[in-house]
């Protein structure tokens, strides 16, 4: 399979797949397909999946994508402006990320339910108590918004980061959370009562702009629906 990834910050990956490949997204997420690409969609794994699916904030159905009669293009974006990576997963090499950060994938990827190991990261941090595990084999596309930062830390290497801003990390690498400094700053610093902690070896992404960010810094200029009290959704001006 051929991918490419074309954009800056509203980005689109278009794959190249011939007969013998299938490739699976989450529902909504094509964008374009030429006309030899047929579409299904399925729940994967069975309705026990399914479940789990909707808990790491992805979709019950996910759709495959299968070419005939010669090579085909399908391309995915995700829902907000933000940036698309590309991963390769195999024995021994899986990956942890954000919930809901799932793309698009090869046929031999999986994914699954995984929980903090620390009560601490589970309750406060960002993500909050259910994260995703990609494994299996072949390579998968994950979402987030804003820009991609990636590190590669070194053994006992720290970073302390902004809770919500981690899109993923490999297995090695620790995670937990603490407190961003004492009472004040951490009421008033303006960066939250909490920050993630990652502790290296291991790589790891981070992104720019999270989408609960995006949607406050969009909240003042969405457009607000005028009604008088008690009038059942009549407007002031009668329109």
């Amino acid at each position: 399979m051929e991918y490419k990834i074309s954009g800056d910050n509203l980005q689109v990956v278009t794959l190249e797949i011939d007969p013998r490949e299938l490739v699976y997204a989450e529902a909504g997420a094509m964008v374009y397909m030429s006309g030899n690409v047929e579409m299904e969609a399925k729940a994967r794994g069975g309705v026990w999946k399914g479940i789990k699916r909707k808990f790491m904030g992805e979709t019950f159905f996910l759709t495959e994508f299968r070419a005939h009669g010669g090579g085909g293009l399908v391309a995915f974006a995700g829902n907000a402006p933000g940036t698309i990576k590309a991963i390769t997963v195999g024995p021994g090499k899986e990956f942890m990320c954000q919930k809901d950060a799932f793309l698009c994938a090869e046929n031999g990827v999986d994914m699954d339910l995984a929980f903090q190991k620390r009560l601490g990261a589970a309750f406060f941090g960002g993500e909050g108590f259910i994260i995703q595990r990609l494994f299996g084999k072949g390579m998968v596309f994950i979402h987030a918004c804003g820009d991609f930062i990636e590190m590669d830390l070194k053994p006992g290497q720290v970073f302390k980061i902004d809770t919500g801003s981690v899109v993923g990390w490999e297995p090695s690498v620790q995670y937990d959370i603490q407190r961003a400094g004492g009472i004040k700053t951490s009421f008033f610093g303006g960066e939250g009562l909490f920050l993630t902690i990652l502790t290296g070896p291991g790589k790891i992404i981070i992104q720019s702009m999270t989408l609960h960010n995006l949607a406050t810094a969009l909240t003042p200029f969405m457009p607000q629906s005028r009604q008088s009290s008690g009038s059942s959704g009549v407007s002031l001006f009668g329109q």
